[in-house]
């Protein structure tokens, strides 16, 4: 479990990046963060590891304060994927996914087996294994930072923006491939977005953030598409557009869905 107590980030003595944003995310279960660019979704992630110190307040995992731990041995026991993956470019496929565990002390031979293991968990062909990062596509580079993160089985996910600079059909790959991931691991995972679709199809629990991480709403997707809070959450979340508006039409026998403007999207069961 992640806590976050009442904790503010302020930069430079004057410039608000978090402010008194207090939050729990439950063990073995997804929760997204969302927003638009400044409202601090990526400092927050960033505090869990420690790579941003907070200003005031607390980051808790399982009751334990993350300011009393040692930076580096939370880092490695914390799985991070962020946007581009973050591989080192002089690193074999192979040698990245096995950085860490090599690090913590698990022999070459025997980390980079298992690195192998990993890279078909997450989809890719074992024959990547000897290739550089320069050689592979955006997708296939993503795939390789989530086997990375997975590669000391952490029992934490931190993933800032990990399918942002993909296009649209390896985006929704890569989604379904961490659905899948999760239904087999269970791991706790805090992730951060722009994209409220994306949002929506990944969590467990979504939190919409205004400027300053000030929760706007919080909710099962299901709650916050059906009950916005206010007209900032109606707006953001698009729940007035056509795509989300659907009705129910008789098509020869099936019951097809449709969206505001008439068109289908769906057939139903």
């Amino acid at each position: 479990m992640i806590e976050f107590q009442k904790v503010s980030k302020v930069y430079n003595g004057s410039v608000v990046a978090v402010s008194d944003f207090s939050l729990v995310v439950p063990s073995h279960r997804t929760v997204v963060l969302v927003g638009s660019s400044g409202s601090g979704k990526t400092t927050l992630v960033r505090m869990v590891n420690r790579m941003v110190e907070p200003t005031s307040g607390k980051v808790l995992i399982d009751g334990e304060d993350v300011a009393g731990k040692d930076a580096v041995a939370l880092r490695r026991s914390i799985g991070y994927v962020m946007q581009q993956g973050g591989l080192l470019p002089h690193r074999t496929v192979i040698d990245n996914v096995a950085t860490v565990p090599i690090l913590n002390g698990t022999p070459k031979k025997q980390a980079r087996f298992q690195a192998l293991g990993l890279l078909e968990r997450v989809g890719l062909d074992p024959s990547l294994a000897q290739r550089y990062p320069a050689e592979l596509s955006g997708g296939q580079q993503q795939r390789v930072g989530v086997a990375r993160a997975l590669a000391s089985d952490p029992n934490i996910l931190l993933m800032d923006e990990p399918f942002g600079a993909v296009d649209p059909i390896v985006r929704r790959e890569l989604q379904d491939e961490l659905l899948r991931l999760q239904s087999e691991l269970g791991k706790t995972i805090l992730f951060v977005t722009h994209d409220t679709d994306e949002a929506f199809r990944l969590a467990d629990h979504v939190v919409v953030l205004k400027e300053h991480s000030i929760i706007a709403q919080q909710g099962t997707p299901q709650e916050i598409l059906a009950h916005p809070a206010d007209e900032f959450v109606r707006t953001f979340v698009g729940a007035d557009r056509a795509e989300r508006q659907l009705t129910i039409a008789d098509v020869e026998g099936r019951r097809v869905a449709l969206d505001g403007d008439g068109r289908p999207v769906g057939v139903l069961p």
